[in-house]
């Protein structure tokens, strides 16, 4: 029998406290640093965002995810097999122990799952799928919890407004499991060190401290101009991949960073706005966590339907871009 791996569960989480543009304003005036609503808007489309609590780390976001799906997927944590997590920001800045280690504990498995971490950034969760549909296919695993993950406000600079208003936290998650009906149609994944410098934290441990930066930096123009080059091209590949057309994709999920790159796309794929799912508005860059965090709120609003075909693609520093193209 040939084996797939499906999705049967989502979840997702974002922290209590919601930062609106109207918030971030004010405090942003009160370090001198100008900036409004309409600015942040007709450049990003972001109007608020979400910012973990002083003693929330990703793995809490992550778990709290993972138990939606794990409810929707109708499974016990014990009965995954794999917890995959993406993100850029994980609970130690040393990278270790994982990300995924540690929500394997929170979530109680014990001895009965692998867990690690994957970091591709934005592009991460799309890494992560790919992965667990590839340890499903080959019959190692048979439930897979993948989760994106991040708490990118402990990384902003405050001073910067050009990037500070782009990013927040939040949490999404997915239950892959063993099927024999394709779920995973296609996936398709790439990568360019030469653009690594465009989009990066430049710093590193050196004696127990930062050397280096410590925040997020970005040059705007040159990730915009490279993610709406390689998100149709991507897109297209996993397509050819599935021998399927744009015009069979019921629902296009982008990853949630700027609603001009998002219109971009959806244009150059032939595809009206109505089929791409768009809450960015509402969680502004959550980077790994924003591709699932959508397809979350649209299974969960009855938007995505079982049966339906979902694009999901991203971009992230490294530079990295993919795409999976899904049957629910």
């Amino acid at each position: 029998m040939t084996l797939y791996s499906k999705i049967i569960g989502t979840g997702s989480y974002l922290p209590k406290q919601r930062v609106t543009n109207a918030d971030l304003t004010a405090q942003l005036a009160a370090k001198g640093i100008e900036t409004s609503d309409e600015w942040i808007v007709s450049r990003s489309g972001i109007s608020a965002r979400h910012y973990a609590a002083v003693d929330e780390h990703s793995s809490d976001l992550a778990a709290a995810a993972a138990r939606q799906a794990l409810e929707m997927a109708g499974l016990q944590p014990e009965q995954i097999d794999l917890v995959i997590v993406a993100s850029s920001t994980p609970d130690f800045y040393g990278s270790f122990p994982s990300t995924a280690c540690i929500v394997q504990r929170k979530l109680g498995m014990h001895n009965n799952s692998a867990a690690f971490d994957v970091q591709a950034v934005c592009s991460g969760f799309v890494y992560a799928v790919s992965v667990a549909d590839a340890f499903i296919k080959s019959g190692a695993h048979k439930n897979v919890l993948v989760i994106g993950a991040e708490v990118f406000s402990r990384i902003l600079n405050f001073d910067d407004r050009t990037t500070c208003v782009l990013f927040g936290d939040g949490a999404g998650a997915i239950v892959l499991t063993a099927s024999d009906e394709p779920g995973i149609l296609a996936t398709k994944l790439h990568a360019d060190g030469r653009h690594a410098d465009i989009l990066s934290v430049p710093g590193n441990l050196a004696g127990g401290a930062i050397a280096g930066s410590g925040f997020l930096y970005m040059d705007g123009p040159a990730v915009f101009k490279l993610a709406v080059s390689v998100l149709e091209q991507v897109a297209n590949e996993a397509l050819a991949h599935a021998g399927m057309t744009a015009a069979q994709i019921d629902w296009l999920i982008p990853h949630q960073a700027n609603i001009r790159i998002m219109k971009s796309t959806a244009k150059k794929l032939d595809m009206p706005m109505e089929k791409m799912v768009v809450t960015v508005d509402q969680h502004g860059n959550t980077s790994a966590a924003s591709i699932p965090l959508a397809l979350d709120v649209a299974v969960r609003d009855g938007r995505v339907k079982k049966g339906d075909v979902v694009m999901m693609e991203g971009v992230g520093g490294g530079f990295t871009w993919g795409a999976v193209l899904a049957r629910m």
